[in-house]
């Protein structure tokens, strides 16, 4: 009998969450912050330099970060990130600036105003100034000028007595950041502002609070100058140590196009779940719908910047969002094949599914902590959305799609749908026969993985030892992430010519042979040098290039001390990933299948920095999140047949001979080589999405992630389940165990490949 409350339960549910999404989504996409990355703007990383050379203390730190604070409102950017980075450094992102080249120099400018006389000796300060005593005006001839009031005018009249005193020479000589050991103010007055502001000559005594700076100022210079002495100086020197920066029309055209591949390959794999686990499939579809909004809400409850590796992240997260689907589901078809009821095999096989999809999720989400701790910027937003992804597509996975199709199974609609699972009547065996779901024949049992172990370990090893090859004649092609210098990314209306590329950058006194073009039609060329350009060569550079070319090029500079940090971060966080997830096996299984996954995962690190090597791929911090998420997924397959094993080994109870140890891996291999098949192409199928129809800028990154994909299933397969045998034969061969697995197959009549 049909349970039609429990229906009726679900199309309510379903019908209040997609009510709540639908009237709540578009004030959430509304709200979530986009990175510079997806609406041009720029990024610099700054080193805090105190005047007397004493390191700076932690309140130096934040009082320049609260004057940056207050100088980035001057310029009107809605939600600006300023960070406090270590010991010594300040990082600010500005997402959505229009002029750069001005956010720049309202930045970096000190703004230390100072009164001297003509022999350069101080007389006031800006510390003499009233607070927000600085406001733009005119003078008598209506030029624009910039009116200070004074805290004191009795000591501004103390200073023009003094001044007159020294005739002929009665200048109040007002300078912006005075630099030492400039001969005479007469040198500096002649060059554009900041340093020399004016020379009034002092012909009487003027006790006034109120002074005005006149120049040749336009209206814009006057209010800028006005809103940097109301922002206050900054108590310490900036030195740039990185910068990017990106162009309107390139953060445009990265989000239109990263979204389209989003679109694509989040419902190429809800057609894929549909056609393979029909109903259930249907649940995977709303539940990962709800996933999608969920990770949304809480982005934008936790204020975080949407940047592009951000976004890819979140529809990588929807490929292996469906891992924990597939994992219950294919457990469930099992169930229902040894001739459970419906319901029997539902809560059987949705019990046995956990604890590998905990095992699977915890070791991606190790690889995710160690790359949000050692990530910057963009990586570490790539990093919060993979950590927030694995987090809810375990919640809607495990949980939500047990819910929903738990209310179908418990209503007795089900009961004699098989069908509706994707079974086939033939595959199901009378529960009469007590068959188990470790004796279920399935399409592999031909194959034997491990007598042919020594040809997969021979293929990996020629590999490896090309891969090595490669390496030591080509090494790899670093950007400048790794190896310091410039990147300039032009973006045309029509195709780049490398020889013209290379001549207006020639134009602007730059030389480089290393020139890139991609996009379409080559509309996009990336040139790369060893110099590290000014903030007002970036600025002079970038003017000149939108003219040229119709939309300001990405610049990004790197120092070498910022290269060499980063490429020791980016050691340091492969090897701690790797330490984490071998401990996190071993104590799960055991050291023997630990050390085969952590040997499978270097494998497939190296395959990835091998091939980019020989196919001179540019590595840069994204291709560092690529290893590091393919090293967090692809032991995904491998736990999954661990976990398998260990069931497998739990019936066999005692392992005596090397070929109990065969059986046991290759009825493991064979039982889950369909579903890390399909597990793997979910994943693949998002990735070829943002391949093919994502920008241009994250193609590296999505091609790492595919690479690693396929040597991560390989490895699963051919490598790590293998080497266990090895390691757990050796184990027996040290109690006395003689025959050989070899010896045994030479009697035994199971089928071969």
């Amino acid at each position: 009998m049909v349970k039609r409350s429990r229906l009726i339960a679900f199309f309510l549910v379903v019908l209040l969450i997609g009510s709540a999404m639908g009237l709540t989504t578009q004030n959430i996409l509304g709200n979530i912050k986009l990175g510079l990355d997806l609406q041009g703007g720029f990024e610099v990383l700054y080193e805090v330099k105190t005047k007397d050379g004493q390191p700076a203390d932690r309140e130096t730190l934040v009082s320049t970060a609260e004057a940056l604070d207050r100088r980035v409102n001057v310029l009107g950017v809605s939600e600006p990130n300023i960070q406090i980075e270590g010991d010594n450094r300040i990082r600010v992102q500005l997402a959505g600036v229009t002029d750069q080249a001005k956010a720049r120099e309202i930045l970096s400018t000190e703004a230390n105003l100072s009164f001297r006389d003509a022999n350069d000796q101080l007389m006031l300060d800006g510390g003499d100034l009233a607070e927000n005593g600085a406001t733009q005006s005119f003078d008598e001839n209506n030029a624009p000028s910039v009116s200070l009031t004074l805290k004191s005018g009795e000591e501004f009249g103390k200073v023009t007595s003094e001044i007159l005193g020294m005739a002929p020479e009665n200048q109040l000589v007002i300078w912006l950041d005075y630099e030492e050991g400039v001969d005479s103010y007469r040198e500096e007055r002649m060059k554009p502002a900041p340093k020399f502001l004016s020379a009034p000559n002092v012909t009487q005594v003027l006790a006034t609070d109120t002074v005005q700076i006149t120049g040749n100022f336009t209206v814009e210079e006057a209010k800028d100058l006005a809103n940097l002495l109301n922002a206050g100086a900054l108590p310490v020197e900036l030195e740039e140590q990185y910068s990017t920066s990106v162009g309107a029309k390139f953060g445009e055209q990265a989000l239109d196009k990263t979204i389209l591949a989003g679109i694509i390959g989040i419902l190429a794999v809800f057609l894929f779940m549909l056609s393979l686990y029909r109903f259930p499939g249907l649940i995977a579809v709303v539940t990962l719908s709800i996933y999608i909004y969920l990770v949304l809400l809480v982005f934008d409850w936790m204020n975080g910047v949407l940047t592009l590796p951000g976004i890819a992240a979140l529809i990588l997260g929807v490929g292996m969002a469906v891992d924990a689907n597939i994992i219950t589901y294919e457990r469930i078809k099992e169930e229902l094949k040894v001739g459970r009821k419906v319901k029997a095999a539902f809560e059987a096989g949705s019990k046995n599914s956990l604890s590998t999809i905990v095992d699977a999720n915890i070791t991606t989400l190790i690889a995710a902590l160690v790359l949000f701790i050692y990530g910057t910027s963009s990586v570490k937003g790539f990093a919060t959305m993979l950590i927030l992804s694995i987090v809810m597509s375990f919640v809607t996975a495990v949980f939500g799609s047990r819910v929903l199709l738990g209310l179908w199974v418990g209503s007795g609609f089900l009961n004699n749908r098989v069908g509706w699972f994707g079974v086939k009547k033939n595959e199901i065996h009378n529960i009469a026969d007590n068959v188990d779901t470790l004796d279920l024949k399935t399409r592999f049992d031909r194959f034997d993985f491990i007598k042919i172990r020594k040809t997969f370990f021979t293929v990996s090893a020629v590999l490896l030892a090309t891969g090595l090859i490669v390496l030591a004649i080509f090494r790899l092609n670093l950007g400048i992430d790794f190896s310091s210098g410039t990147r300039v990314e032009v973006l045309s209306n029509q195709p780049v010519v490398a020889q013209e590329l290379k001549a207006d950058l020639a134009k602007a006194g730059i030389e480089t042979d290393d020139i890139v073009l991609s996009g379409d039609n080559n509309e996009i060329g990336v040139a790369r040098f060893k110099d590290v350009l000014s903030k007002d060569e970036i600025a002079s550079l970038k003017a000149d290039f939108k003219e040229l070319y119709g939309a300001e090029p990405n610049v990004s500079t790197v120092s070498p001390t910022i290269g060499k940090e980063l490429a020791k971060n980016a050691f340091i966080a492969l090897v701690l990933a790797s330490i984490g997830i071998v401990l996190y096996v071993t104590i799960r299984f055991e050291m023997r299948m630990a050390l085969p996954a952590i040997i499978a995962l270097l494998h497939d690190a190296f395959f990835i920095i091998a091939l980019f090597s020989l196919l001179r791929l540019e590595v840069d911090l994204t291709f560092i999140a690529a290893v590091l998420t393919i090293i967090g997924y692809s032991i995904n397959d491998t736990i999954v047949t661990f976990d398998r094993i260990r069931e497998n080994l739990q019936r066999k109870r005692k392992l005596k001979t090397p070929e109990d140890i065969a059986e046991v891996v290759n009825k493991s291999l064979r039982q889950t080589m369909g579903r890390s098949m399909n597990t793997v192409l979910t994943v693949v199928i998002t990735v070829v999405a943002l391949l093919a129809f994502g920008s241009e800028t994250i193609w590296n990154f999505s091609l790492a992630l595919l690479l690693g994909l396929i040597a991560g299933t390989y490895s699963s397969v051919f490598i790590a389940a293998q080497l266990y045998y090895v390691l757990k034969t050796k184990e027996l061969k040290k109690k006395g165990v003689i025959n050989t697995y070899k010896e045994k197959r030479k009697v035994s009549d199971e089928p071969q490949v």
